[in-house]
């Protein structure tokens, strides 16, 4: 059953980039999409070198022999193919996919009102091409000023592997004994081959003081793709146990996101979220949250099986 969600809910503030800090090689926007490019996700791509890009630079300098301060010097620049790779930003034509919805422009705070619902969809044009650029839907705007986001418009966006909300992507083409590992010190999961080698980094959320991550070696059961989510209040510790239980319908927006990864704990799993800004900056209920992508990318790795370490 899918229960679990984050501790605080609604729309995340979009308040505009500040400047970007000048660094000695680089900018933080560059590094936010090269690290994408590379499989070590800084998040939602936000043009600041917040916590999420620094564990990001860490464990991309851990795993290119270089020391792992987190920093974005110039080392891990040049590491990172930064003076070779070509532009981080391409043009992309909005499509109809983009435009056509359906949107639900108005997604109340409370559960029990989301779950009178038909569907989680997107509320805007803009968060959808959010998250399929991986990118904060302020700094898109930013990107793209006196920009109508209409189908044929041509607008800039992040060198990344598109995200496609509509399309379950398929098994990576890996070593079938990959080892999906969260750590709570760093809020980070990793997946890695049986010699260590990293094949995927992520920020993540794990749990809160009421509900900590529950800490021992597990396994994947099942991934659902679009689950629904089950609303269980007496599991809640900050619901009230008079509330009823209610069945909250699919999308992108849904409490668990996109994909719901179960594992043998009950009530626990690994999963997507409607609130890309807060992965790594608020709790959880136990579970592990990830931007919808993020999530989408460890289900493809994962198979009944596949060894969950909570560390």
């Amino acid at each position: 059953m899918i229960v679990c969600a984050s501790v605080q809910r609604g729309t995340a503030s979009q308040s505009s980039p500040k400047a970007p800090t000048a660094l000695p090689c680089g900018d933080p926007y560059g590094f936010e999409v090269l690290l994408d490019q590379q499989s070590f996700s800084p998040g939602e791509i936000d043009g600041k070198l917040g916590t999420d890009v620094s564990h990001a630079l860490a464990a991309v300098q851990a795993a290119r022999g270089l020391q792992a301060t987190g920093e974005a010097d110039c080392d891990t620049w040049r590491a990172l193919g930064g003076e070779t790779s070509g532009a981080t930003t391409v043009t992309y034509v909005i499509e109809d996919a983009d435009v056509k919805g359906p949107f639900t422009k108005v997604i109340p705070r409370d559960l029990e009102k989301q779950a009178s619902l038909a569907r989680l969809g997107y509320r805007s044009v803009l968060e959808r091409l959010g998250e399929r650029f991986h990118v904060s839907p302020a700094l898109l705007q930013q990107m793209n000023p006196h920009v109508t986001f209409t189908r044929g418009t041509d607008i800039q966006v992040p060198a990344v592997t598109p995200f496609d909300v509509d399309a379950k992507p398929p098994a990576e083409p890996v070593e079938p004994d990959v080892t999906i590992q969260v750590t709570r010190e760093d809020s980070a999961l990793r997946v890695s081959r049986p010699d260590g080698t990293v094949v995927f980094f992520a920020p993540v959320t794990t749990g809160s003081e009421h509900d900590p991550l529950p800490i021992g070696d597990w396994k994947v059961t099942s991934v659902h793709w679009y689950p629904v989510f089950h609303y269980n209040p007496k599991l809640f510790w900050d619901a009230s146990p008079k509330q009823p239980r209610a069945e909250i319908k699919r999308g992108p927006n849904n409490p668990v996101g996109i994909v719901w990864i179960d594992i043998n704990r009950e009530h626990y799993g690994l999963h997507g979220s409607p609130e890309p800004s807060r992965i790594g900056h608020t709790e959880s209920h136990g579970c592990v949250r990830m931007t919808n992508w993020d999530a989408a990318r460890v289900a493809s790795f994962a198979k009944p099986g596949t060894p969950v370490l909570f560390r």
